[in-house]
């Protein structure tokens, strides 16, 4: 169980890594508990060290990695904790260079009500230069809005990195009885899978875990302005 302040931190830290992919630095953590001075900090770090919730990792100063966010924070919480990496204005094809890797768009995801699975190929878009250029990505184009709270619009472009895994709490392209083809948050517990929108109007959806595949997971987004 964990205070109110260490589940503050430990929000505003992953908050901080997912948005930026660096953790806070100590002055950062102190201005957003509006704590006075910085040993507080620092006894909230290894209290949260101490219950598993963090890991401080080896040989780099002040790097800090969230190994899982306490089961009492609410939706609303881990929605705002994700930011998703938002290229903006970044598809106008006539920027885009020839020697850019680039990824195939497989046509729209529903963040709403379910679309027939895409499998072919409309368009191509070049691959961000945050990812890793080894990695086997795909684009597909958000239709709806019930991921709207977690900083996905209707009509952005979702890259997602293809991969048959995700851990509890990722955003997932989720395949459902080999035919409809879904963009939501995760959640496996014991024989049940659930598909979690991040927008209040939109009920969870419950599945067997037989029903449900995972093609992709979430890993940034073309936005035009």
């Amino acid at each position: 169980m964990l205070t109110k302040k260490q589940k503050n931190l430990l929000l505003f830290i992953n908050k901080k890594l997912r948005s930026s992919g660096v953790s806070p630095s100590y002055e950062e953590m102190k201005q957003s508990l509006n704590l006075k001075s910085k040993s507080g900090i620092h006894r909230l770090i290894s209290a949260l060290e101490e219950r598993g919730f963090i890991k401080r990792l080896a040989h780099k100063a002040r790097a800090l990695e969230v190994v899982k966010l306490p089961e009492t924070a609410s939706a609303n919480d881990i929605y705002n904790s994700f930011s998703p990496s938002v290229i903006k204005g970044g598809l106008d094809e006539e920027q885009i260079n020839s020697d850019e890797i680039e990824v195939p768009v497989l046509g729209k995801i529903a963040a709403g009500t379910p679309v027939e699975a895409i499998q072919n190929e409309v368009s191509r878009i070049p691959l961000p230069n945050n990812l890793e250029k080894n990695g086997d990505y795909f684009g597909l184009k958000v239709q709806g809005d019930s991921m709207i709270d977690a900083g996905i619009h209707e009509g952005d472009t979702v890259i997602i990195r293809r991969t048959d895994t995700a851990d509890n709490g990722k955003i997932v392209v989720a395949l459902i009885d080999e035919h409809e083809a879904m963009l939501k948050r995760i959640r496996k517990k014991g024989k049940v899978v659930a598909l979690e929108s991040a927008n209040r109007n939109y009920e969870t959806k419950i599945f067997g875990p037989d029903r449900v595949k995972v093609q992709g997971v979430l890993v940034s987004l073309y936005r035009n302005f």
